[in-house]
């Protein structure tokens, strides 16, 4: 098992100015960090993944698309075709940075709605999209670990059990699944039921509080959930998920309108602390 922490607490462009942040990140334990990509071309994250290497963080990857001009799941072909070009950047953009996975609700518009549940038409359109980016992950060495959102940031795949049943229409093996513990919580009624039954779909892990904020402080049920995760014999990241108020526009994404910690710090040493016990009494 790797603990990571992804960089959306503070950035969704990760530079050499955040080289002191990541100093600190190695120094409190972490074997990586999750890089937000949104931007810039594959040179500019060989780079970055030099300075993970200097610094000793491994690395995963997580994006998304908030563009309705690139959905994936569109009825437009040009718009989808645009959203699988999106896809291909990212995923040559994840293989120059050193990362093996790349993961996020990669499915679909974030926050876009059509007023009623996915349709037939839609999920068929999504698997010839899924297929395609499949089929360039597969040729970089890449994972797609596809996320359920809850139903209040997109429509297509709300459940474990439903992300699980399209990935098995899609049917390629470089597109997987990531348990989200924060989706999870508000989704499904019973979390832990739904990461047994689909254990073997999932490629990534992302813990996340139910308020966003530090692991361990909240509601979600850490001693069960560290337990089921251990006893699958998920051996990959642990990766903690965490938002606040320091980007505008993420943070209004996210729906984060007050602080969840009392810092950032706080954030990233008390949740791998919370981590590192977890495991430990699972085992």
């Amino acid at each position: 098992m790797k603990i990571g922490f992804c960089m959306f607490l503070w950035t969704t462009s990760v530079s050499k100015k955040h080289e002191k942040l990541l100093m600190d990140i190695k120094a409190t334990g972490y074997d990586g960090v999750e890089i937000p990509i949104f931007e810039g071309k594959p040179d500019d994250y060989a780079r970055l993944g030099a300075m993970l290497d200097r610094i000793g963080l491994q690395r995963t990857a997580v994006s998304a698309m908030g563009d309705p001009a690139m959905n994936l799941i569109g009825a437009d072909a040009a718009t989808r075709k645009a959203g699988i070009d999106y896809m291909k950047w990212a995923i040559d953009c994840t293989s120059a940075l050193g990362a093996k996975t790349l993961s996020g609700p990669l499915h679909s518009t974030l926050g876009q709605f059509s007023g009623t549940g996915p349709s037939a038409a839609e999920f068929k359109r999504s698997i010839s999209s899924q297929r395609a980016i499949g089929d360039h992950a597969g040729k970089q060495g890449v994972t797609i670990g596809l996320e359920a959102l809850n139903r209040f940031e997109c429509y297509l795949v709300n459940t474990m059990d439903a992300l699980v049943a399209h990935l098995k229409d899609i049917d390629n093996p470089h597109i997987k699944a990531m348990y989200d513990t924060f989706h999870a919580n508000i989704e499904e009624t019973d979390p832990i039921g739904a990461f047994k039954r689909n254990k073997r779909h999932i490629a990534h892990v992302h813990i996340s509080e139910n308020d966003r904020g530090v692991p361990g402080r909240g509601n979600v049920p850490w001693k069960e959930t560290f337990a089921a995760i251990r006893k699958s014999g998920y051996d990959d990241w642990l990766t903690i998920e965490a938002f606040g108020r320091g980007l505008k526009d993420l943070a209004a994404a996210t729906k984060v309108w007050r602080d969840f910690a009392e810092s950032p710090e706080a954030v990233y040493r008390d949740g791998f602390k919370h981590i590192r016990k977890g495991w430990k009494q699972a085992a």
